[in-house]
């Protein structure tokens, strides 16, 4: 069988035939692509050809990054950068060289749009032709196998899997969308709302569309990438090798005009669209929108389901194809050749291009292509005719482009003059979003012609200028898409409802703004938080919920500056606050312990009402701020009104707000309490120790000193809270007695503790307990014997070395018993002796019965 190349016209064999062809074939996220870095990287020379400008761009980034800007050569049709003795090429198909370029390594990405309408027959021809002399890959997706087989001899296929799952999750509405999506609609009014909307209710998204330049678009994918906004709209251009860290893909709409007509997706288009979903190891998901207005009900269809998720489609039936190489003899010459069939059976005419759409509509101008006759001149005409219509205006309006082109450059080169002169024009930067996308359509046509070796006088510099140009119009574009479509305030206030609210930077300026990421919610009316008037009702919700989030420290933040000005210091002493040993207002308790209502002193009671009032709610803000360290005293107090705690747990929780945080074991009543609510008490910050129950974070000398203060807690206090200290007649606040000394409640169990781990340890009748720990803490032998025979420890007799012996002592053997039950102690049993009738304890014995 003779090769295909050989058999079509106007083509010759492909050369390298002994080079090794791959065709490495998959869905979406299977890293084809970084499969072909690496062999081209491997290799001394290489050339990849890409679908859009954008993607060479990307992979031009990263090859540089291995190998060295001066190694790697970037060609588009409006970009160029071609070092000398550049070895390693990134380009865009229709500039990639139809051979190859006589490198080492060749590869075609996105080899299945072979089969697209428009610009199929190169992709076409390059899968026929371009060919490494050591190794060529053709990357694609699965539904090429067949054409590849039977058009490339030799070939081996290789099927890689997706890295991740894609499953189908339904459809869903926009206000319920979840963060980290992508939003696929297929013209741009629909672009337009979907983003509108999702800046109403989201706080904005990213807007990627093929009509954008590729710095505009690289700005926008950076907008979603770092997490400035969550949501991004696109056109069907994100299918094609944008890698995002998308999660959802959410169609729009399930249909598109494919420049003939409006027609339903194939799978294999669903699924090149939702592969966008999930990257690496990450799965995705994709679904619809939900609540649209078309005739069409937006739901795939179970087929379709079955399709994108298992990766099975119809096989690509055939190939577009246009005679790469025709005569140029004259125009018709060239019309005939580009119209000519191809003998092969998987390959099918390509429809009429708009290059093509465009050199049959200029030859209809006689006085225009008068004086086009000869090869040269024919070849030059039709590279005129190839300008793509980066305007998007049709065959028509783009036929008039290329015939004012035409006139100039039938004459030679176009001069330096005329080309600034129009680049200028376009440089203007104030406009709506349409009108700059007009213009960066227009330069991007500038850009091309002053690629072209032989169209315009000192092209280098023309092109240079095209791209300065180029450049301040896509930021231009981009701060006016982040304008319309990003509500950085709706995008902060957002994720101030997520989990780390509490990271976000708050501020309150002099002037009393309320900012949140230095984006302005509203002011403060003295201590009354007011919604920025500017803001629209779809962001008062939001900022009123942000400004629950974030009120209390800003409120506390604006008392202490005006009791500062006011009063000057405060503190709390003898249940009052006080300013300079003076009281200024007297706390009275409120409905719990931890909660007080400030009554001014007679003093500041004859200050005007506003003045009054304003001082007031300044001295419960303070107040607030310094209730902190019983903070783990009021979630007792919120814990014990809970009732799904139970009415066991919610005693013991009031019995331990009573007492300030703890409460002997043995009055505890913990044979009630279930013991898988236990570690609920645990959460709540309560130890079950052996002796006592207690809350460690309320031992501490903050919490014990403003009890004090408070009165809530009258007894004694320690105020540095050491851990053993001598022991008075009464026992301060948080410490049980030890024999002479007393020691905080925390570090006896501590010891107890201790004591238990080493009668784990022990397998023997008797264990040692070592007493370098309570020696540490200051406490005497005696006292730490008395305090261990509370908890059931009992030490034995020193056993003395045999005579002879020399060595320290061997340690005293210790035993355990349990102390008590944790219910109510039994009643003794000479009180159940029965009781004479004629006693006089015979009256109180009923009474207590």
């Amino acid at each position: 069988m003779r090769p295909v190349a050989s058999r079509l016209p106007g083509t010759v064999a492909a050369p390298y035939h002994d080079s090794r062809i791959r065709a490495v074939l998959g869905p979406t996220n299977t890293g084809k692509t970084h499969l072909a870095i690496e062999r081209m990287c491997g290799h001394a020379s290489g050339a990849i050809g890409f679908p859009l400008r954008l993607l060479a761009r990307e992979v031009y980034d990263k090859v540089c990054a291995i190998k060295g800007a001066s190694q790697v050569a970037l060609i588009t049709g409006e970009e160029r950068i071609e070092p000398s003795g550049a070895r390693y090429l990134l380009c865009t198909v229709e500039a990639m060289p139809r051979d190859g370029g006589n490198r080492a390594f060749v590869a075609l990405d996105e080899a299945q749009l072979a089969a697209d309408r428009e610009r199929g027959h190169i992709f076409t021809d390059r899968l026929l032709h371009a060919r490494g002399r050591d190794e060529t890959m053709l990357l694609g997706a699965a539904t090429l196998e067949p054409m590849v087989r039977a058009l490339v001899p030799g070939v081996e296929v290789e099927e890689r899997p997706r890295f991740s799952t894609l499953s189908h999750a339904g459809s869903t509405k926009l206000s319920r969308l979840p963060p980290r999506s992508a939003v696929v609609a297929f013209s741009i009014e629909q672009v337009y709302q979907v983003a509108e909307l999702l800046r109403r209710f989201r706080g904005g998204a990213a807007v990627v569309m093929g009509a954008l330049s590729p710095q505009t678009r690289n700005r926008q994918v950076e907008l979603f990438q770092s997490g400035e906004v969550d949501y991004i709209v696109a056109t069907d251009a994100i299918g094609m090798g944008l890698n995002l860290d998308v999660t959802h893909v959410a169609f729009a709409s399930l249909s598109k005009f494919d420049g003939v007509r409006q027609r339903r997706l194939t799978p294999a288009e669903m699924a090149q669209i939702a592969g966008r979903a999930g990257r690496h190891h990450q799965d995705g998901t994709f679904g619809t929108l939900s609540g649209g207005r078309g005739k069409e009900p937006l739901e795939f269809t179970e087929e379709e389901i079955y399709a994108i998720e298992q990766h099975r489609f119809a096989p690509i039936p055939r190939l577009f194809w246009r005679n790469p190489q025709p005569r140029f003899d004259s125009i018709d010459t060239l019309i005939g050749d580009l119209e000519i069939s191809p003998e092969v059976p998987q390959l099918a005419l390509a429809p009429e291009a708009i290059d093509l759409a465009v050199l049959k509509r200029l030859v209809e101008d006689h006085a225009l292509t008068a004086d086009v006759r000869t090869p040269g001149q024919v070849r030059r005409f039709w590279d005129a005719c190839q300008l793509p219509d980066f305007r998007q205006q049709g065959a028509d309006m783009h036929a008039r482009f290329v015939g004012r082109l035409w006139r100039d450059l039938r004459q030679g080169h176009i001069g330096a003059d005329y080309v600034a002169a129009r680049i200028s024009e376009l440089g203007e930067v104030r406009g709506d979003i349409d009108v700059l996308q007009g213009r960066l359509s227009a330069i991007r046509s500038w850009a091309y012609i002053c690629q072209r070796p032989d169209w315009v006088l000192a092209r280098d510099e023309m092109a240079d200028r095209a791209r300065a140009v180029e450049a301040r119009l896509s930021d231009a574009l981009h701060q006016r898409l982040t304008e319309r479509f990003v509500n950085r305030r709706t995008a902060v206030l957002m994720k101030s409802m997520g989990k780390d609210a509490a990271l976000l930077r708050v501020e309150l300026a002099e002037d009393g703004q309320v900012k949140v990421e230095g984006q302005v919610i509203g002011h403060l009316d003295g201590f009354r938080f007011v919604v920025d008037a500017d803001a629209g009702k779809e962001d008062r919700k939001l900022m009123l919920a942000a400004a629950e989030k974030h009120m209390p420290q800003l409120l506390a933040q604006k008392a202490q500056a005006l009791i500062a000005q006011e009063l000057g210091e405060l503190n709390i002493a003898h249940g009052a606050i006080m300013r300079a040993g003076k009281p200024v207002a007297q706390l009275e308790r409120g409905k719990t312990p931890t909660r007080f209502r400030i009554v001014l002193a007679k003093e500041l009671v004859a200050l005007d009402h506003a003045h009054r009032a304003r001082l007031s709610e300044a001295l419960e803000l303070w107040l607030e701020a310094q209730m902190a360290p019983l903070a783990p005293l009021r979630s007792l107090e919120q814990a014990a009104q809970d009732p799904d705690a139970g009415s066991e747990v919610r005693a013991l929780l009031l019995t331990l707000v009573d007492r300030n945080g703890t409460v002997q074991r043995e009055s505890a009543g913990l044979a009630a309490i279930p013991k898988e609510k236990r570690p609920y008490m645990r959460r709540l910050g309560v130890t079950i120790g052996a002796l006592d129950v207690f809350v460690p974070a309320l031992l501490k000398p903050g919490p014990r000193q403003l009890m004090r203060e408070l009165g809530i807690d009258r007894r004694p206090l320690n105020p540095n809270m050491e851990a053993v200290i001598e022991a008075p007649r009464q026992i301060p606040a948080g410490y049980r007695r030890a024999g002479r000394q007393a020691i905080r409640i925390d570090m006896a169990e501590k010891l107890f503790r201790a004591a238990h781990d080493q009668r784990g340890k022990s397998s023997g009748r008797g264990f040692s307990v070592d007493s370098a720990l309570a020696t540490s803490m200051g406490l005497q032998a005696d006292s730490f014997e008395r305090l261990m025979r509370d908890a059931g420890f009992r030490a034995g007799e020193q056993k003395q070395l045999a005579e002879g012996v020399f060595g320290p002592p061997r340690p005293r053997p210790w035993s355990w018993r349990p102390p008590r039950k944790d219910s109510q102690p039994r009643p003794d049993r000479q009180a159940s002796k029965p009781v004479a009738v004629n006693s006089v304890f015979a009256g109180l014995a009923d009474l207590i019965g």
